[in-house]
């Protein structure tokens, strides 16, 4: 009888609340890319530090990744439906505060209270949307248009900022949020259910706050040694975090309900797919970010023609996505995690062959090659995630998919954006710590001009080479590591 239950067709109830969940999942994820063209707009603006600048990009990120593996838990044992209620009414507010910002200080601000409504959307919503599916294969393939709206989350988020920037003040890319969350908060009443999962103990705070804490000093610690230079205090902050970090990792293993249940680690194919979702966002907001100022800034596309490059990419990945259960049907989960990892690094291959007067075909080239990797990427990891544990822990399996994705995406800015920071600060003409806020001086030289856009390029193209070496190590690292005939 269970079986013949399972076989139905999920309702059409179901579907509706699925695509009412998928315009929260595509906010969440333009809101960690939708800056990345804004920027050059929002430093012209407010003036923002190179380090105030860093944390505007970042913020959002950090906090998200921070504090979903909490809100996972919260969710399971609260109510998951609940949850994305409040956090959709938080995110949407802060969205208004931040299009109305008038300082980087109030900006990073609202920047990071956007990421404390975001940090409840994500586990919980994927948790819904599971829920809403019995059957195993209706429920694989929501999961699959839930990642694929994700991934076209973070893909358009750049095309929709340029598009707006191009008639609107900078403002309007948080205020797009607006419009979504008030519809959801209408509709989500009458087409979800409120879902529970059995009580397990009560949250930890500790562990909550050295998480929390731990990523963002020791990220602090990395922005400001490449913004600022080496100092004692700097050394010592980013010492805190790690250590802050590994309290918590320790931690975890200790508890009987932990807030991350590293348990899950010891499956190789599960690690790989984390450090996957990990890596692949670390790839793509650093050459989301630096890309983007590279073709405005040294190239002089403005917004909307940059935007509209950006294109094929977005398409290639979103189709990716849609794609991926049929890919690993013909190639198995090895060897597409395999063909992420390569895809990813030819693709940061295409953009080392950037030039300061040329390279605008190679950037559309890396974005498509690039693309079909990170739409692979981002659907194989939260599909293992959520079918690697059972029904009632799967807002706590999600949290860690991602937070793998989240932590990467602000990772990716605050480390590899800093080493291209650090080589513009080393090597560039010394008349500002960052390149747009040079190119504002007023009187500056074409032989400066010139200078400071060699040494952006060359930041550019060491952070970039640093991302596809790592993601060419890990490729090499699943083929070795993982099982010829993985499970499927």
């Amino acid at each position: 009888m269970q079986e013949a239950t399972l076989a139905q067709p999920a309702s059409r109830q179901a579907w509706l609340g699925l695509f009412t969940v998928l315009g929260l999942v595509a906010l969440v994820a333009m809101d960690g890319s939708v800056l990345y063209l804004a920027m050059p707009h929002i430093t012209s603006a407010i003036t923002p530090t190179a380090d105030q600048a860093l944390w505007i990009l970042d913020i959002y990120g950090f906090v998200v990744g921070s504090l979903l593996v909490a809100f996972g838990n919260i969710g399971d044992r609260f109510g998951r439906l609940r949850l994305v209620m409040v956090g959709a009414c938080v995110f949407g507010a802060a969205s208004v505060g931040a299009a109305f910002s008038e300082s980087p200080t109030s900006l990073i601000a609202f920047r990071a209270l956007t990421g404390l409504g975001g940090a409840t959307l994500l586990p919980s919503g994927l948790a819904i949307v599971s829920n809403l599916f019995p059957d195993p294969k209706q429920r694989a393939q929501a999961i699959g248009i839930f990642a694929a709206t994700f991934a076209a989350g973070f893909a358009v988020g750049p095309l929709i900022g340029g598009m707006l920037l191009q008639h609107y003040t900078w403002g309007s890319v948080f205020l797009i949020n607006v419009p979504v969350v008030v519809l959801f908060l209408l509709l989500a009443p009458q087409l979800l259910k409120e879902v529970h999962a059995p009580t397990e103990g009560k949250i930890d705070l500790l562990s909550l706050l050295l998480s929390f804490v731990g990523i963002l000093l020791f990220t602090y610690s990395l922005k400001t040694g490449a913004v600022l230079g080496v100092s004692t205090e700097q050394l010592a902050i980013g010492a805190a975090g790690l250590l802050g970090l590994i309290w918590f990792t320790l931690r975890q293993r200790n508890l009987e309900h932990p807030l991350l249940d590293v348990r899950l680690f010891k499956d190789r194919i599960f690690t790989i797919a984390i450090l996957t979702g990990l890596l692949s966002l670390v790839v793509w907001s650093s050459a989301g970010y630096l890309a983007g100022v590279y073709m405005q800034s040294v190239l002089g596309f403005d917004v909307f023609s940059t935007a509209l490059l950006t294109i094929p990419g977005a398409l290639v990945l979103t189709a990716t996505c849609v794609w991926t259960s049929h890919i690993v049907d013909r190639v198995g989960r090895k060897w597409a995690l395999v063909t992420t990892h390569l895809l990813i690094a030819a693709g940061m291959g295409l953009l080392l062959l950037t030039t300061a007067t040329h390279g605008a075909a190679f950037f559309v080239a890396s974005t498509i090659v690039a693309g079909v990797g990170y739409g692979l990427s981002f659907s194989l990891v939260a599909e293992i995630a959520v079918s690697a544990v059972p029904p009632e822990r799967a807002g706590a399996a999600a949290s860690i998919a991602e937070t793998s994705n989240e932590i990467g995406n602000a990772l990716g800015i605050s480390v590899l954006g800093s080493v291209a920071a650090l080589w513009f600060r080393l090597y560039g003409p010394g008349v500002a710590g960052t390149l747009n806020e040079t190119l504002d001086q007023t009187l500056i030289s074409p032989e400066t001009i010139q200078h400071a856009n060699d040494a952006f390029l060359a930041g550019m193209h060491t952070a970039l080479g640093i991302a596809g070496l790592l993601t060419f190590i890990v490729a090499v690292l699943a083929i070795v590591w993982l099982p010829r005939k993985m499970p499927e």
